[in-house]
């Protein structure tokens, strides 16, 4: 009886990993080119930034020593504990009086209307006194992260410059910090609050960080 003879088995085709790599490519591609027009806001239209003024050069995030902050109980606080989140910042002193409220009410306003981007986002009131918060602040703007910190610090991250808290300046506008810990947004002292809530939402939509 013959001998059958075996069939040699045909060796499987190797697959191109480059549609594998181009999908790739054109994913990436959008992330990166949102992340380079970021970076460079002289390039934006110039109705994107209407309303706050771009901080150029933008300003990090002090590491904690430069920036001694602690919380309403006396517990130390890093600011770049919330890296990743928008940043909506006001400086005041603890009496809250109603420039201050404003401005709390203003960041409270545009961090709630952001819809599903709301946890994209947080808000920030740096205290620059020793004095007690009253009841109606606390319970008006609960979420809010209140934290004291020293004014001179506080000038040279925020102003770029040595201040005390009861100079102009400090005290006076809002500021935007960006997911990346940059210093990067301020709006003027008696902000428009419709104009600063668009212009967050410009932000935040726009943007693929954070």
């Amino acid at each position: 009886m013959a001998r059958e003879t075996p069939i040699a088995s045909t060796p499987a085709k190797k697959r191109s990993l480059v549609p594998l790599v181009l999908v790739f490519l054109c994913s990436l591609a959008p992330i990166l080119a949102a992340f380079v027009m970021y970076s460079n806001p002289q390039w934006w239209p110039d109705e994107s930034s209407n309303y706050g003024t771009l901080l150029d050069p933008q300003r990090p995030v002090p590491a904690a020593q430069d920036l001694q902050l602690t919380t309403l109980d006396g517990q130390p606080f890093d600011l770049q504990s919330l890296r990743g989140k928008w940043l909506l910042v006001s400086a005041g002193e603890a009496a809250c009086p109603e420039a201050c409220a404003r401005k709390l009410f203003i960041t409270r306003n545009s961090h709630a209307s952001q819809g599903k981007n709301v946890d994209r986002l947080a808000r920030v009131w740096f205290i620059t006194d020793d004095g007690d918060v009253p009841a109606k602040v606390l319970e008006a703007y609960q979420g809010t992260v209140m934290v004291r910190a020293r004014p001179e610090q506080l000038a040279r991250f925020l102003l770029a410059r040595d201040t005390v808290a009861g100079q102009p300046g400090l005290l006076d506008p809002i500021w935007v910090i960006d997911p990346l810990g940059n210093l990067m947004l301020q709006f003027p002292a008696d902000a428009d609050g419709v104009k600063v809530r668009k212009d967050i939402s410009k932000l935040v939509y726009s943007s693929r960080i954070g």
